[in-house]
């Protein structure tokens, strides 16, 4: 992984949870979960990808997490995620709101990145990054992940969990090549935010609901029953 030059750990995916809270606590940056080996090739893979969004250069040039970031600091979530070319516009969005669901499982996994995802067990080994920053939301400038099929470029990622953080205390816990887990402190309280959120993430990432929950309802039901958000790109 001689692209990738953070700072790796590596835990049995049974402590990978613990293993960054304590690397959270010791403050030598924002440490994120990433999986077995495979996902660390995905990871660097989509690091050392031609970036498109670099304008008159040729194809292989790479913008750096400044210019991600300054990009980042300029959009406002999730009013200017349609100004993506390949974001889903208001008719692609079609799932039905749905009736409130009666009985709202808790996913007791924690990270899911930590866990195989056809047999649902814990990953021998999972490997964790320390990313040169102090706010989770930055760390998919550092990794220059997404802009792939409907999984956004990068600064959009950025802007959408500093939103998120800001709203919810949502922490970037766990990111491998196509999904992103999220811990939040404060969860929806009421049923009209809990909606107003799934709507947001349901924009930001429509398999979650297109072919994962199915409704609006059931999506915000589990926003505030949870402290995990799972989010994932086909």
């Amino acid at each position: 992984m001689a692209a990738l030059k953070y700072e790796r750990i590596t835990v049995p995916g049974a402590g990978a949870l613990l293993e960054w809270e304590k690397l959270k606590r010791a403050g030598r940056g924002w440490p994120v979960i990433i999986g077995g080996k495979d996902d660390l090739e995905r990871i660097e893979d989509q690091f050392t990808m031609a970036d498109p969004n670099v304008s008159g250069l040729p194809g292989m040039e790479l913008r750096s997490p400044k210019d991600i970031l300054t990009a980042a600091s300029k959009l406002s979530f999730p009013r200017d995620l349609r100004n993506w070319a390949g974001a889903y516009q208001a008719g692609d969005l079609r799932a039905p709101e749905g009736d409130w669901p009666g009985n709202v499982g808790v996913d007791p996994r924690g990270p899911s990145v930590a866990t195989d995802i056809m047999t649902g067990k814990l990953l021998e080994h999972v490997h964790i990054l320390l990313i040169p920053t102090t706010h989770g939301w930055e760390v998919p400038a550092y990794l220059r992940w997404g802009d792939w099929n409907a999984c956004p470029p990068p600064e959009y990622h950025v802007a959408a969990l500093r939103a998120w953080h800001s709203d919810f205390g949502a922490e970037l816990v766990g990111m491998n090549g196509d999904t992103i887990n999220l811990r939040a402190a404060n969860r929806p309280k009421t049923r009209a935010n809990a909606m107003k959120l799934a709507r947001e993430q349901y924009g930001y990432c429509p398999d979650i609901v297109d072919q994962g929950v199915g409704t609006i309802s059931a999506l915000a039901a589990t926003l505030m029953a949870s402290e995990w958000w799972y989010l994932w790109w086909d």
